[in-house]
């Protein structure tokens, strides 16, 4: 092989190394790991706000900041855990994560308002806390609420993450393990 293709191919390795190391991550910023993917939907659904609905004020920092009721359809039945990941992606400085949490049992269809379900851990959200921590836009947002996601995830096994771990750890952890997926999406402006 003649010299100059061995040097053509050294910097084309290095180009897609350099790629993939630059690729993995800013610290925990929520920009740089990619939603996790799945085949299968869930419904998901609250009696407290319908989809594209607004947030009731008792679920926000101006309220008792207390989670929704949460309920499921559509979880496979293979299905070992359940994943929560709420975000305002209207944030100003990025995606804020306000909630997410992971192992929670999949075969139970809803959860109550302000109750953590059983056997479920927590990760630390964008107020620097562990647990829920509902919308809080900054003022001024009445005429344009933000937009809070509120993601589910049915996983093929039981995630292990330290409490208090992030959100791209979580999505991390969830990566090649999504056996479905869904979405809520609530509105609140203050």
């Amino acid at each position: 092989m003649p010299r100059g293709t061995d040097r053509g191919l050294a910097i084309v390795v290095l180009a897609a190394l350099t790629g993939l190391v630059s690729a993995c991550g800013d610290g925990g910023g929520g920009t740089s790991v990619p939603a996790p993917s799945a085949a299968h939907r869930i419904a998901v659904s609250s009696a407290a706000f319908g989809d594209g609905g607004t947030i009731p004020r008792r679920h926000t920092c101006d309220g008792e900041d207390v989670s929704p009721p949460l309920a499921f359809s559509g979880v496979p039945a293979t299905a070992t855990a359940l994943a929560v990941l709420v975000q305002d992606p209207d944030a100003p400085h990025g995606a804020f994560t306000h909630w997410l949490l992971w192992n929670a049992d999949a075969r139970r269809s809803s959860w109550p308002t302000g109750q953590v379900p059983t056997g479920a851990a927590q990760g630390r959200n964008g107020f620097g806390r562990q647990g829920y921590g509902g919308p809080c836009p900054p003022k001024g947002t009445r005429d344009s609420p933000h937009h809070y996601v509120f993601s589910v995830y049915a996983t093929d096994r039981t995630l292990r993450l330290p409490a208090g771990a992030s959100a791209d750890a979580l999505k991390r952890a969830l990566t090649g393990h999504t056996l479905a997926a869904g979405t809520l999406t609530g509105r609140y402006g203050r």
